[in-house]
């Protein structure tokens, strides 16, 4: 349809809400007497408004004034200690706002709350007790054309609910609009007046009486922090030694099988997946399928109800809580991933279940034309964080799981849509400047993945202090380096040394680059090693879905082999890229399962892949060759662990050090001499670094020089062996061998020794890590 067409069409359908014409087409609407069109006269109205509403059987219950303060629900003891519960909820546009109360059986009783404050309507209920089940109706212009959606018919979860209870399905009543109107450019603009509240999850009423006075929070400093991200549901689906009825969920984290692996592992963070409250696509849904991942968040205060084994009327919130405990008992911090950018309710064609409903314009980046949505996501909407209640609810969000649901920490998904101020990325956006200056947030771990979708969006190295990043930097050099696409070898010293081209401005320091070789989110590390190409057909998408460059290398096959000699250089390239990960410089994360060779059969976008495509499989520890894998990446973490040059809090000089003419970091050829300018630039497939342990910046708790011993690893990318002279005088004497992952199994101690100057063979596509004995 030609623009004009379009436009005239628009205009009719305007004209029909604003009662201006039979021409305009209207469709009658579910519920309306005689078939009369939705006009925005209904939509002011929504039917009865003030005093009480109660369903079939019950007794309304009086409302009190209450307070703005805290927004959502909040138990406590009201006027003469008369218990129930306070609500109140931020919308601005309203015309007024239905509290809407379930019975076990789904029938609703309706409250208005009266009480209007800054903003925020509020009431406090008597006799209102944890476990209540609650929803709001919101009244108000119904006008897409200047970005207003207030549809009273459609039941919209608590910003602030503590928990949710119940599933989005997501029929056609869930949505604002008239979702299969035939016109589906127009279909955004015509109200749906059908009750939504059969068909969606509810709020729950929770207690929240911890203290947390017997958790002891890890507090491991970032230099010494390993990151193990995991998928709550998919890391102990499969596990055995977790009960049955536990897997899959918080209290299956919690058992002792599933910390004990953490634990012998060596990590000491788990970095969860979203776990807030989330919703399923509809396009995943028609398919079959469901939102593994849960990038889609609907309840900011909320853990995700499907993830708790003892209920969801609000067990689920100390279900959690248990769960963190027992991590922090054993030593292992709790970071969440969030999504605070989108919400799950997509586009204008997406579905009404909070934020549209209560204020559309308020809560969301809106075009010029405000039926549409500034998308910097690529999930259809973005969170307006410059906005005061909505950084207000963010930064209360945060607050909430550090300080009542003991959290460390936060991965924000897409930061860089959070940092935008009017359009553009701002290093000064008020959502940055609230989190510096926070007295809580500031002072636990914060991780950007520096980028979205949006122009000038790619924002890696920018975040300021306080801040970590992933580092795809990182991922993308180590990945070429061991694949053989590396031009030279600039940037892999880089990323080695922790990213100084990046990091070393305004007081940060090497712990700002979390370096990763794969994530949630692309091709596992065996995958990388055994797929060129996506196979990504069991989502539904032809194909199309996840990203095409996925820097891999299958070693002469596509997928799983037969071949002994692919077999063993595919498991020879996983030592590399898990002793190239270990070794450098920065905060590691590791993905759980790629340290016995988890595979998604070459999956790049397994978000939809809720079974044991996207579960660990804790077979895979027992077989020959992934066992090799698991105990080397536990003796690379020991071995960081036990040695601080390793783990440095400040950046390498480079410079001389003694009158010996030692460096803190040096860099070698495989002739023996450190390397010059023109070596950086010369086509290299191999690198030397040598660590010295006798410099390192910073002193011990009780202010003692920290010294180590010093390291020399010789990374080896050729597919032929290479001769390499080991440096003499000043920087060693004697070499020891502690990995050589040309091995298949690595002794304790190998106990091979070389005398510096003395030229070795290197063996094709290694590293080799030498200590200087003396």
């Amino acid at each position: 349809m030609s623009s004009a067409a379009e436009q005239e069409a628009v205009e009719a359908v305007e004209d029909g809400m604003r009662g201006g014409g039979a021409a305009a087409p209207v469709r009658p609407v579910a519920g309306q007497p005689n078939g009369q069109p939705v006009h925005r006269a209904a939509a002011l109205t929504g039917g009865q408004v003030g005093g009480v509403r109660a369903g079939p059987g019950t007794v309304a219950p009086p409302v009190w004034p209450g307070s703005a303060h805290p927004l959502g629900a909040r138990y406590r003891a009201g006027p003469d200690g008369v218990a129930g519960t306070n609500f109140a909820l931020w919308a601005p546009g309203a015309e007024a706002v239905e509290l809407c109360l379930f019975d076990a059986a789904g029938a609703e009783t309706r409250c208005a709350l009266t009480e209007l404050t800054h903003e925020i309507w509020h009431g406090f209920v008597p006799g209102v007790r944890p476990g209540q089940r609650y929803g709001f109706r919101v009244h108000g212009r119904w006008d897409p054309w200047t970005g207003a959606r207030h549809n009273p018919a459609k039941l919209l979860l608590d910003p602030y609910a503590r928990a949710v209870d119940g599933d989005f399905t997501l029929p056609p009543e869930v949505y604002g609009h008239v979702r299969d109107w035939p016109q589906q450019y127009i279909a955004d603009t015509v109200r749906d007046d059908r009750d939504s509240a059969p068909y969606v999850p509810k709020g729950v009423v929770v207690h929240d009486d911890d203290d947390w006075s017997d958790d002891v929070r890890p507090k491991t400093p970032w230099a010494d922090s390993v990151i193990y991200e995991l998928h709550v549901r998919g890391f102990t689906m499969r596990h055995p030694g977790v009960p049955e009825e536990l897997r899959g969920t918080y209290a299956g984290l919690a058992h002792p099988a599933a910390v004990g692996h953490l634990v012998d592992l060596g990590v000491t963070a788990v970095e969860l997946l979203p776990v807030h409250h989330f919703a399923h696509e509809d396009h995943l849904l028609r398919r079959g399928l469901r939102n593994y991942w849960g990038y889609n968040s609907i309840g900011y205060f909320a853990p995700h109800a499907a993830y708790s084994s003892s209920g969801t009327a609000g067990q689920q919130v100390g279900e959690f809580k248990r769960m963190v405990r027992a991590l922090h008992a054993a030593g292992i911090e709790v970071i969440l991933d969030v999504v605070y950018n989108h919400t799950a309710e997509a586009g204008e064609l997406g579905p009404t279940l909070s934020l549209r409903g209560i204020d559309n314009r308020g809560y969301y980046r809106l075009q010029s034309d405000q039926r549409r949505y500034a998308d910097y996501t690529g999930c259809g909407n973005t969170l307006h964080a410059g906005r005061p209640h909505v950084l207000r609810l963010i930064t209360d969000s945060l607050r909430y799981w550090v300080t009542e649901m003991g959290v460390d920490g936060f991965r924000f998904d897409l930061a860089a849509a959070l940092a935008r101020s009017m359009h553009d990325v701002d290093m000064l956006s008020p959502f940055l400047a609230v989190i510096a200056q926070d007295p809580v947030l500031r002072r636990v771990k914060l991780i950007a993945e520096p980028w979205d979708v949006g122009s000038g969006g790619y924002q890696v190295g920018s975040f300021p202090p306080l801040w970590t990043e992933w580092n795809d930097r990182y991922r993308d050099a180590v990945r070429d380096f061991w694949r053989g696409a590396l031009p030279d070898v600039r940037d892999l010293g880089y990323r080695l040394s922790g990213s100084s081209d990046l990091y070393a401005w305004g007081g940060r320091r090497p712990y700002a680059s979390v370096n990763f070789v794969t994530a949630h989110d692309g091709f596992t590390l065996r995958d990388l090693v055994s797929y060129e190409r996506k196979h990504n057909e069991a989502n539904g998408e032809d194909n199309r879905d996840g990203t095409h460059d996925n820097r891999s290398w299958n070693c002469g096959a596509e997928g799983e082999t037969d071949d002994g000699r692919i077999r063993a250089l595919r498991r020879r390239q996983l030592r590399n890229l898990v002793t190239t990960l270990l070794l450098s410089t920065g905060v590691p994360m590791l993905v759980a399962g790629d340290e016995f060779g988890r595979t998604q059969g070459g999956n790049n976008n397994a978000y939809c892949q809720d079974n044991p495509t996207g579960w660990v499989d804790w077979s895979l520890p027992a077989e020959p060759g992934w066992r090799e894998l698991h105990a080397l990446t536990r003796r690379l973490l020991r071995l960081r662990r036990a040695h601080p040059v390793l783990r440095r809090r400040a950046f390498f000089s480079g410079r001389q050090q003694g009158a010996d003419g030692l460096r803190d970091l040096a860099w070698f050829t495989p002739e023996g001499r450190e390397m010059t300018e023109r070596d950086w630039y010369a086509p290299a497939a191999a690198l030397g670094m040598y660590l010295s342990g006798r410099d390192i910046p910073g002193r011990d708790e009780q202010g003692r020089q920290v010294t180590d011993d010093s390291f020399l690893a010789l990374l080896h990318a050729g597919d032929r062996p290479l001769g390499w002279e080991l440096p003499g005088a000043p920087w060693a004497a004697t070499y020891e061998v502690v990995v050589d992952t040309a091995r298949e199994e690595q002794a304790v101690a190998p106990g091979l020794r070389y005398r510096g100057g003395t030229r070795i063979t290197v063996a094709a596509r290694s590293v080799l890590l030498l200590r200087v004995v003396d």
